[in-house]
């Protein structure tokens, strides 16, 4: 197989983009289906929870899926997964009971921590040095414009009817046959009968995952907290809502694809520190916007470091992460990635009992500054025991 070929290239990058469709991809449904569930206790948490509840799903089965691939081989489940993607996915359309379509969103989660565990190593597997770094940028960026397509689409069908938007989940059918023609078994991989579990990643690898699972908390208000603050300022459609979302994936889509000549010139460190700085700007000028065109320009910054953080981590990870235990750490990866999102909702809803959007985004911006300032003291030390 050669890895090299668009054929291989694309279907990577095509099973790569369910990832963030899964979560974001009803962003826009959630205002009217909170009204369709209004007659339930607690309706606008329980919905709230339908974006976020895969999350929970994907970080436990990504444990699951990197020991079973280092074991057995990377592409034996990929083909289940991308089928129940598709069931898990559609069940807000078909079903009428809420938590049935919670059960729906566990099916999907368990597919994605599944599907991107593969994937991901995957890419590690086939590309190596400035390679894997570029490959993992435009990863990240078709990641984000595959989350821009559906993300703006389920806001169009949202506004026919927020149940539509959950179909849109069948496309992981369309790529099925893709992964059987072009994706192969990396041949290192099969030689190797058991991993040898005495092999250890570097400590630092758990301050790098406890990094991801932060910054998916604090992106992850973007797609749960912003259409209802634009709902606040005035904006009612919710294609505007969606577009506004699926704006935050495509700015962070174009730094991510800066993302290698930006390594090139900089460390993990002081990428973080960029990224990070970045957002904090962003997250302060929404509480500071009174406008749909103001929020879209907060967006962009807030996407705009987000896009260099995912592929800096990724890439992090795996250059930390021997050989022998890869798919297991890739698998604790998504772990702390889909944990964040899951808990970023249930850990700011307490809060906006106590403060408002506005002041929400003033606390999490203050939060980004620190983590900032964290990473460049990280970078002063690395440079002074150089």
């Amino acid at each position: 197989m050669n890895s090299e070929s668009w054929q291989v290239k694309a279907t990577i990058l095509l099973v790569s983009s369910l990832t963030i469709m899964s979560m974001i991809t009803i962003s826009a449904s959630l205002p009217d289906m909170t009204k369709a569930f209004s007659y339930l206790p607690n309706a606008s948490g329980l919905v709230k929870l339908v974006l976020s509840f895969p999350g929970l799903f994907i970080a436990l089965s990504a444990i699951v899926a990197g020991l079973f691939i280092d074991k057995f081989g990377r592409l034996r489940l990929l083909g289940i997964a991308l089928v129940l993607y598709a069931l898990g996915g559609s069940s807000g359309y078909w079903l009428d009971n809420i938590y049935l379509i919670l059960v729906g969103r566990a099916v999907l989660g368990i597919s994605v921590g599944i599907s991107m565990t593969i994937v991901t190593t995957l890419v590690a597997d086939y590309y190596q040095g400035k390679s894997r770094q570029k490959f993992a940028g435009i990863q990240i960026a078709i990641m984000s414009l595959g989350g821009i397509i559906f993300i703006t689409l389920g806001g169009f069908l949202a506004d026919i009817n927020w149940r539509i938007p959950f179909l849109l989940y069948f496309f992981s059918l369309l790529i099925l046959p893709f992964t059987y023609l072009y994706l192969k078994e990396p041949a290192k991989d099969l030689e190797k009968k058991v991993a040898n579990t005495s092999i250890k990643s570097p400590k630092i690898i758990w301050f790098v995952f406890i990094n991801i699972m932060l910054m998916w908390i604090i992106f992850f208000i973007i797609p749960v907290q912003v259409p209802f603050y634009l709902k606040s300022i005035g904006v009612e459609k919710n294609a505007l809502i969606g577009i506004a979302i699926a704006s935050a994936t495509f700015f962070s889509a174009i730094s991510a694809f800066s993302y290698s000549k930006l390594k090139d010139k900089m460390n993990f460190q002081q990428v973080f520190c960029l990224g990070y700085f970045l957002m904090a700007l962003g997250f302060v000028s929404i509480a500071l916007a009174n406008s749909y065109v103001l929020v879209l320009l907060a967006i962009f910054l807030v996407g705009l470091g987000m896009g260099f953080l995912i592929p800096n981590a990724n890439i992090w990870v795996m250059q930390l992460a021997p050989l022998e235990i890869r798919g297991r750490e890739i698998g604790r990866l998504t772990t702390f990635w889909f944990m964040g999102q899951f808990l970023s909702p249930l850990l700011l809803l307490p809060l906006l009992q106590l403060i408002s959007l506005a002041q929400l985004f003033y606390v999490i911006s203050g939060v980004l500054i620190a983590l900032s300032v964290l990473f460049l003291i990280l970078h002063l030390k690395l440079k002074r025991s150089s």
